[in-house]
């Protein structure tokens, strides 16, 4: 049977081994190799290569601007860049003529089968155009940022051409198939395919008894990994720590990652008179994260509704966390309730609720023994249901079937 050539467009891909940014097209990309020839279109990056072969991947950076100043994705991603510094607004219109012309060029080239475009702005845009002038049928992958966040006339009516255009539609949750239709009406036909979780990495044999020793952590271990931005709500964390160790007063939280709040944050702790029971790490290379989970008694995730109106759209690590053997503690917003069920694979409080927060850390540090089982439950229902060998096949099928929409030009 003849292999068929899949070109995947994103702006998040790992910029160089043992990155910090999120992996999960790259991850997704390799496990579709023993179905695919695949082609990776991302953004170039200050100290990336423009070409290389990751892991039987091959992997095109395309230039937008000036070198060193090709940082729109990458970090911090698109959408925080921009809000830190409104003149990065000036690059984008730069980097979607040059994704664009980038794609038209390996198109001719690569003659492929399937585009996968994960976003819809720009990629699910810029795919789109392309499909109308190459005929090439094109999956578009959305993970909740793109649709929760970007309104506005023009940005609803990019995305609008995106869903409209594309052979099929992903999403990663339930909660982001719901506002597409409130958004786009039921025309608009979206197929719930979470990205995945490599259980191999993340289990509770990476259990690393070392991280408490290099810590100093002699008590309960809590744990937060993911960006310092708006939508994550770490002041409400932080907030409720206080309360937490005013009843378990050898309690430490390791706050991982990086972000446009990461100074706000630290000079919060630092008011509530938290040096001695919360870590910023900085961000930490993915390869490394699966000893923290492991390692951790509870995870944290006390996501919000920005004031944008963005949120969670799914969260990998509540799953990476839950396969992993935390507890876990989230909040009930935007995607999360397709990973935790309140009492049954971890523990729902309301947004912005740093008491309900506190309240439901000490009753589990209190009485750890009497909710174990919702610690098991949830790892099983992680290895069912977000394991990469059953997601990776889902999307395999997904593009092979879209693929035979391909027209002839």
């Amino acid at each position: 049977m003849n292999r068929k050539n899949l070109l995947i467009v994103t702006s998040t891909f790992p910029r160089w081994q043992h990155d910090t940014d999120p992996p999960f097209v790259f991850e997704l990309a390799k496990r579709l190799t023993g179905d695919f020839d695949i082609t990776v279109l991302t953004p170039g990056y200050p100290g990336a290569l423009a070409d290389e072969i990751m892991e039987g991947v091959k992997v095109h950076r395309f230039r937008y601007f000036l070198k060193n100043l090709e940082i729109l994705a990458g970090s911090e991603g698109i959408l925080p860049t921009l809000k830190k510094n409104r003149l990065f607004f000036l690059l984008v219109p730069f980097f979607i003529l040059a994704e664009f012309f980038a794609l038209i060029k390996l198109i001719k080239e690569n003659k492929p089968d399937i585009i996968h475009a994960h976003w819809l702005l720009p990629q699910g845009f810029v795919a789109g155009l392309a499909h109308k002038i190459t005929g090439v049928p094109f999956v578009v992958t959305t993970h909740g940022a793109d649709i929760y966040g970007l309104q506005g006339k023009i940005a609803t009516t990019l995305k609008g051409f995106a869903l409209r255009n594309a052979t099929t539609v992903t999403v990663v949750s339930k909660n982001i198939k719901k506002t597409i239709i409130e958004k786009f009406g039921h025309t608009i036909h979206a197929e719930v395919a979470s990205m995945g979780v490599d259980s191999t990495h993340f289990n509770p044999d990476k259990n690393d008894p070392q991280l408490r020793e290099r810590y100093e952590i002699k008590g309960p271990f809590l744990l937060y990994v993911g960006r310092l931005s708006e939508k994550k709500g770490v002041p409400f964390l932080l907030h409720a720590m206080p309360l937490v160790i005013n009843r378990v007063p050898d309690c430490k939280l390791l706050i991982i990652g990086t972000g446009e709040l990461r100074g706000e944050l630290k000079h919060q702790a630092d008011s509530l008179d938290l040096q001695d029971h919360v870590v910023f790490t900085g961000a930490i290379p993915n390869n490394q994260l699966p000893a923290f989970f492991a390692t951790a008694d509870i995870f944290i995730g006390p996501s919000v509704v920005s004031s944008g109106g963005d949120t969670e759209g799914f969260g990998l690590t509540f799953v990476e966390a839950a396969m992993s053997g935390c507890f876990v503690v989230a909040t009930d917003v935007g995607g999360i309730t397709d990973i935790i069920e309140d009492g049954e694979t971890g523990f729902l409080v309301r947004e912005k609720d740093h008491q309900a927060i506190a309240d439901v850390l000490i009753s589990i540090l209190e009485q750890e023994q009497k909710f174990s089982g919702i610690r098991e439950k949830a790892r099983k229902k992680m290895l069912s249901q977000f394991d990469w060998k059953s997601i990776a096949g889902r999307y395999a099928l997904l593009l092979k079937h879209a693929s035979q929409h391909h027209e002839t030009v």
